[in-house]
């Protein structure tokens, strides 16, 4: 089984680059699963609305995935608690926090399931994400679930591979998100989990992590707040990875980056 992940959309440029080449990505790749991370989607860089989750799935996506945006744009709670293919953070504290930590899916016959984590270091409070993704892999492993697939949207790379190697083997994949830069370390844990510390953004090239440069260049200046916006002019990128896992025992045979920009052309 093959899953696609494409990394964090960011604004009206990310929607545009996911748009133009995700109908292609799975054309010519042909996934089995196709994830987006698609807590950036809005026209301001933060959070996601129905409209835009809808798009995001006709362009392709079978799982939204999100992240600390999660909340910023009030129009999510109107629909969140209807759709099981938008995930939230599993360690969102509280009894009774909207939507899904998880989604569950039969591909053609396997059991998969796509979870959402949220680091805590640099971040807001949350739950433990150690304890909760440890009840539920007891849980997926008793329902006969093989293929399991893990967004570990976190500020620090240590985070994102301490809870990389504590899953390795029980799961068949971890990739990081938020920090919006495609790391160079993809590769297959000893146990068998396909890990990325961060998958990378799809959205404006030209800004700083998907900003406009000057406000975040003048902050680090002078230390003082400065509003920051989406930055909609220059050339785009995308940033994907593509797993190659065993359906039978859910553990990962190869891992490979994807990454579209100027630089880089999309050759099919």
């Amino acid at each position: 089984m093959q899953i696609l992940f494409v990394g964090d959309v960011v604004g009206e440029m990310g929607m545009g680059m996911l748009d133009q080449y995700l109908p292609l990505l799975k054309k010519d790749l042909k996934p089995q699963l196709t994830i987006v991370n698609g807590e950036n989607a809005t026209k301001v860089g933060r959070g996601i609305n129905e409209k835009l989750f809808k798009q995001i799935m006709k362009d392709g996506a079978d799982v939204v995935t999100l992240g600390n945006h999660a909340w910023n744009n009030a129009d999510i709670f109107d629909f969140i608690d209807d759709t099981k293919k938008l995930v939230r953070p599993l360690n969102y504290p509280g009894k009774d926090v909207p939507g899904n930590g998880y989604c569950e899916l039969n591909i053609n016959g396997v059991k998969a399931a796509v979870i959402n984590l949220q680091g805590r270091i640099f971040m807001e409070e949350t739950d433990d994400p150690f304890a909760k993704i440890d009840e539920l892999i007891m849980h997926l492993k008793a329902e006969k679930f093989t293929v399991i697939f893990v967004d570990m949207h976190a500020e620090t790379t240590s985070e994102k591979k301490a809870m990389a190697m504590y899953l390795d083997g029980r799961v068949s994949a971890v990739v990081g998100t938020h920090t919006h830069v495609q790391t160079n370390d993809a590769h297959i844990l000893k146990k068998g989990t396909a890990f990325l510390t961060d998958v990378g953004m799809t959205g404006p090239d030209d800004g700083v992590i998907g900003m406009q440069y000057e406000p975040v260049i003048n902050k680090f200046l002078t230390s003082r707040p400065n509003r920051f916006e989406v930055e909609t002019n220059g050339d785009g990128i995308l940033s994907a990875c593509l797993i190659d896992v065993d359906k039978k025992d859910g553990h990962a045979k190869k891992i490979r980056p994807i990454m579209i920009s100027q630089y880089q052309p999309y050759q099919s």
